[in-house]
């Protein structure tokens, strides 16, 4: 019987479990890394979207700081969509189409990204960030003409050299305006570290065209600051920095008034002066305009990962792989250890019989069991050939030793070849060739090639043809030998069977049974129909057979009483020859004994339908 394997031992579940295990893994690596590179991925192109709104809008505030309206943006318009790959479209507060890179008739977005106003934010100053205020870019009555531009280059120029006289490295720099401005390489003040002789003044001296729009920026500031701030007097502000953030000079304007304690007057002034600017500057720069952007009709660029996430993508498989390998390792180890030992122990020599232990209650247990019954049966089997050569050979000496002999005596002439003499050889040559005969059939029936020629056959004409061809030795033996009780009576005890091998499976019973059945003892043959099956039986009244050999009675050679000759215990080879025949048919052979009471031997047949005539 099969034992039953617990389900958490099964080798197809720790297979299962294991692919699991790697497969869950596996899409947890998978999902970890991907939200990972996604997050980072669009992090990045979030980044790279907001940096090229930022120069997009950058380049259309540069446009509009320097040029009085938007009539010539459709060029600069097209050529950012190109670059960028996005849809930018300009229109006026209205909501009226100034410049759009799609084809006629798209539809805008429903919000417009960001308002192009250079008079009131400052995308130039620091990239990337919108400030409040004037974007620098917007010039106007301030932009230098080319004489003027050539007397500052001019003063600069002396002024480097000064500068690079006492050691400081400086370099000139050139505003929106066109005016020159001297810094130091490294950003700080040039002079400084005694090279303040090389400040004259007169490279920051506003020219005729700057000092003409200072003057013109303090008419429009003066009304605000008398009406807002009377207490400033309305006093104009000549200071001027052109290197500086403020090149107007509100920024020192204001200082100047807070350390004087007029520091709401100075935020009034500062106000003031800023409302003047953007009305000095107004008719330079072009109107205001609100910024459209979309996603654009070109194919985005293909992803490429950076070289950060490619080392993710590799550590992450290189991870998976490792525990991928380790976890099939550890599980083939476990499955082929015992696989390993079964191998060696069947590499072995048969004669050693060896064994494997048990170590697992899988399918591999359950194996490594199968081998060692397998083991132990061969042990017994060959245990049996070597028994049953031995006792073939005792079997066969025995008589031939007779034989040999009185041929031996009568030729020497001292015995006569007389009747009784020649009757024991014939008797013993008749036991060689009953030995002989049983092997012949054994032999046949393990090679399978044993014939049977089957015909229908009557359970109750079978056991009174077996009863009739032993009744003369039972008589002999002083044994009652009866057939029919028990027998179907009806008649539907039928076989499909080989009448001559039944009869030699019965004679052997019958035989047996007078062997070991006392005078005065009884031998019963009987038939009945059970089920789709005919049991024949063949009960005795002898000493019966010990329970510890009751395993053993369908054995070959095996004798119940090792004291009994083949003369008086057969030869050992009538039961098995029994179960041969009775197995060649399709049935079961059985002995069942109380030690004392007999013993009862069934025999198991599949039954037939009784043929035509007999119904």
């Amino acid at each position: 019987m099969t034992r039953r394997i617990p389900l958490r031992k099964r080798l197809l579940v720790r297979l299962l479990f294991g692919s699991a295990l790697i497969a869950v893994c596996s899409v947890a690596a998978t999902a970890w890394l991907a939200v990972t590179t996604t997050t980072s991925a669009l992090k990045e192109e979030q980044g790279q979207d907001l940096a090229a709104d930022n120069r997009i809008l950058a380049r259309l505030s540069g446009y509009a700081a320097t040029h009085p309206d938007w009539a010539g943006v459709r060029h600069t318009v097209h050529e950012l969509a190109a670059r960028t790959g996005r849809r930018i479209a300009l229109t006026t507060a209205d909501r009226t189409l100034v410049a759009d890179s799609a084809p006629r008739g798209t539809p805008l977005p429903p919000r417009p990204a960001a308002t192009v106003d250079p008079l009131r934010t400052d995308t130039y100053t620091e990239s990337g960030a919108q400030l409040s205020g004037i974007d620098p870019r917007v010039v106007g009555p301030y932009r230098l003409p080319a004489a003027e531009r050539t007397k500052l280059d001019a003063l600069a120029a002396v002024r480097e050299r000064c500068y690079e006289r006492y050691g400081r490295r400086a370099a000139v720099t050139r505003t929106a305006s066109g005016r020159p401005v001297v810094t130091a390489g490294d950003g700080t003040d040039p002079a400084g570290y005694d090279a303040s002789v090389c400040e004259d003044g007169r490279l920051n001296t506003p020219t005729p065209t700057e000092q003409r729009a200072l003057d013109r920026l303090s008419d429009l500031a003066r009304p605000c600051l008398r009406q807002a701030a009377p207490e400033l007097g309305g006093r104009p502000f000549p200071t001027f920095d052109p290197g500086g953030k403020d090149p107007f000079g509100t920024r020192y304007l204001l200082a100047e008034y807070a350390a004087q304690g007029k520091g709401a007057a100075a935020r009034t002034a500062q106000r003031c002066v800023l409302a003047a600017r953007r009305t000095q500057l107004e008719p330079y720069a072009a109107p205001a305009a609100e910024l459209f952007l979309g996603i654009g009709d070109q194919n985005p660029a293909r992803f490429d990962m950076s070289p950060a996430n490619k080392a993710k993508v590799v550590g992450v498989a290189g991870l998976v792989l490792a525990v991928t390998v380790a976890v099939t390792a550890v599980v083939a180890v476990r499955l082929v250890r015992p696989l390993r030992a079964l191998t060696l122990a069947a590499q072995q020599p048969p004669e050693l019989h060896v064994r494997v232990p048990v170590t697992t209650r899988d399918e591999t247990g359950i194996l490594a069991e199968a081998f060692n019954g397998l083991t132990e049966r061969r042990e017994r089997l060959e245990a049996q050939r070597r028994a049953m050569v031995s006792d073939i050979a005792h079997e066969l000496r025995s008589p031939l030793t007779n034989i040999r002999g009185w041929l031996e005596v009568v030729r020497d002439g001292v015995v006569d070849p007389d009747p009784g003499l020649l009757d024991s050889l014939h008797e013993e040559a008749l036991v060689l060739q009953r030995i002989i005969d049983d092997l012949q059939d054994l032999a046949a029936a393990d090679a399978g090639t044993l014939r049977l020629h089957r015909e229908p056959l009557r359970a109750g004409d079978l056991l009174d043809q077996v009863a009739a061809a032993h009744r003369v030795a039972a008589g002999a033996a002083g044994v009652g030998l009866r057939a029919g009780t028990g027998t179907d009576t009806d008649g539907t005890a039928w076989l499909d069977a080989d009448p001559v091998r039944m009869r030699q499976a019965l004679g052997n019973l019958v035989s047996n049974a007078l062997r070991h059945t006392p005078v005065g003892g009884t031998v019963t043959l009987a038939a009945r129909r059970d089920g789709d099956d005919v049991v024949l039986t063949v009960t005795d009244t002898g000493h019966g057979i010990p329970p510890e050999d009751l395993p053993r009675v369908f054995d070959r050679f095996w004798r119940a009483e090792k004291s009994r000759s083949r003369r008086t215990g057969g030869s050992g080879l009538g039961l098995p020859i029994v179960r041969h025949l009775v197995t060649a048919h399709g049935g079961t052979a059985e002995a069942a004994s109380e030690h004392g009471a007999g013993a009862v031997f069934t025999l198991r047949l599949p039954g037939a339908p009784p043929p035509g005539d007999a119904a």
